[in-house]
């Protein structure tokens, strides 16, 4: 992919909560709100840090399964709902899977680069909490090849599928401990951070040790053989948006750059969905995404300050590591049990809580990471704050959808450096 042609910014964005069991709002039995709330409020959120609506050119909305959970399709039609301005603008769905809301990114910016939009809303949104999570199970197995892995598959068919991964690695680097004590350290890290981010689901967890709870042995009999519920991500209803948008576009909206951050780059990458690769310690199609974003940016990895993983599964964290090339084959576990995914480490992973810590609304999720990004960037993060090395003024986002099937890395940079 050619480098960018023109500059490309990201603005105004904006979290819902993230609700779920954990959050005091949570209250299973009564009526609880539907796709329409999450993308009103989320593209309204951003909506509201710019002069006028009017001046968003086009839409493009990032959902996974809201046929199936919602009963309900035609993903662009949401898109006039926000705004009346909106209304008979162009816009565009996507679906990739849990990757849905990283290609969402890919389309406004290439709308952008093409020169048919100045400025692109860009909207994720999941609710899964309309079923029961068997049922969810079932849903979220069409991440996978449903026809050729469902019925052979676990009863839970992505933890499975991950637990496998977990497995690989314990018997191909015989490591076992120090994996499951690195998992756990994954856990508490979401954990901690998460408690820094008033709309992360597991904001008001108050586990006084999340690293004991996290070495809860694995039960097959009740779940998976090589993780815990705790290695897992969280059943979430999200939603999220920003804006996208040229240096045009910027001055048309009343931006200042210093309220935005700079796409430099992103990487594409696809894997046959029907085919199980050899090797489940390494996530080949992330390696290749974010490899094409760091070449395409003139970057190495170590260039980056602040980083977003697409942690479905904390061992996905930790392989995800050495497959971008952060520790060495093996040497994950180390990385994290030195402490430097920290908030305070040389490499800061998902510092509002991640995908285990934030929740993960499925095709919000890489929306969800490109704001929380931007707000770094901006210092706009709040108590999630962290300092951006001057010499590293880059963020990095992961957006992975299924199996390590569909993968989007893009690449930030802070404005004014």
């Amino acid at each position: 992919m050619a480098k960018f042609r023109k500059p490309v910014y990201v603005t105004a964005g904006y979290n819902t909560i993230a609700l779920g069991p954990g959050r005091k709002e949570w209250r299973p039995k009564d009526t609880r709100p539907g796709i329409e709330h999450y993308v009103k409020e989320a593209g309204m959120g951003a909506l509201n840090q710019v002069n006028d609506p009017a001046n968003i050119d086009e839409g493009v909305l990032g959902n996974f399964m809201m046929s199936r959970y919602c009963r309900q399709g035609n993903r662009p039609g949401f898109i006039p709902m926000i705004h009346p301005a909106l209304e008979k603008k162009p816009a565009t769905g996507t679906e990739g899977a849990c990757g849905s809301g990283g290609l969402a990114l890919t389309v406004a910016i290439k709308s952008i680069l093409a020169d048919v939009a100045e400025t692109v809303l860009c909207v994720g949104v999941e609710v899964q909490n309309s079923v029961k999570s068997v049922y969810g199970a079932d849903i979220l197995a069409g991440a996978g090849h449903y026809a050729g892995q469902r019925k052979t598959g676990h009863a839970h068919f992505f933890p499975g599928k991950f637990s496998d991964r977990a497995g690989f690695y314990f018997k191909k680097y015989n490591k076992p401990e120090a994996t499951r004590e690195a998992m756990a350290l994954w856990y508490a890290n979401a954990i901690e951070n998460a408690r820094l981010n008033p709309k992360a689901q597991e904001y008001y967890n108050d586990l006084e040790d999340p690293f004991a709870v996290g070495m809860t042995p694995p039960n097959p009999k009740a779940f998976c053989e090589n993780i815990n519920y705790y290695d897992c991500s969280k059943v979430t209803d999200a939603g999220t948006a920003l804006i996208f948008a040229s240096e045009e576009g910027l001055a048309r909206l009343g931006v200042d750059k210093k309220d935005a951050a700079e796409v430099i780059s992103y990487g594409q990458a696809e894997s046959d969905i029907t085919r199980t690769p050899d090797d489940l310690s390494v996530l080949w199609t992330t390696k290749a995404a974010v490899e094409r974003a760091l070449k395409d940016a003139n970057l190495t990895i170590n260039d980056i300050g602040v980083f977003e993983f697409h942690d479905c599964f904390s061992i996905g964290g930790i392989i995800a590591l050495e497959s971008v090339g952060l520790a060495e084959p093996g040497r994950g576990p180390d990385f994290v049990k030195a402490g430097r995914i920290k908030r305070s480490g040389d490499h800061p992973i998902n510092t509002t809580g991640g995908l285990i810590g934030y929740g993960h609304p499925v095709g919000a999720s890489g929306v969800r990471q490109a704001v929380d990004i931007l707000h770094q960037l901006t210092g706009k993060a709040g108590d999630c704050q962290i300092q951006i090395d001057p010499n590293r003024p880059y963020g990095l986002s992961i957006s992975m959808g299924g199996d390590d099937i569909t993968v989007i890395c893009t690449i930030y940079k802070k404005t004014g450096i």
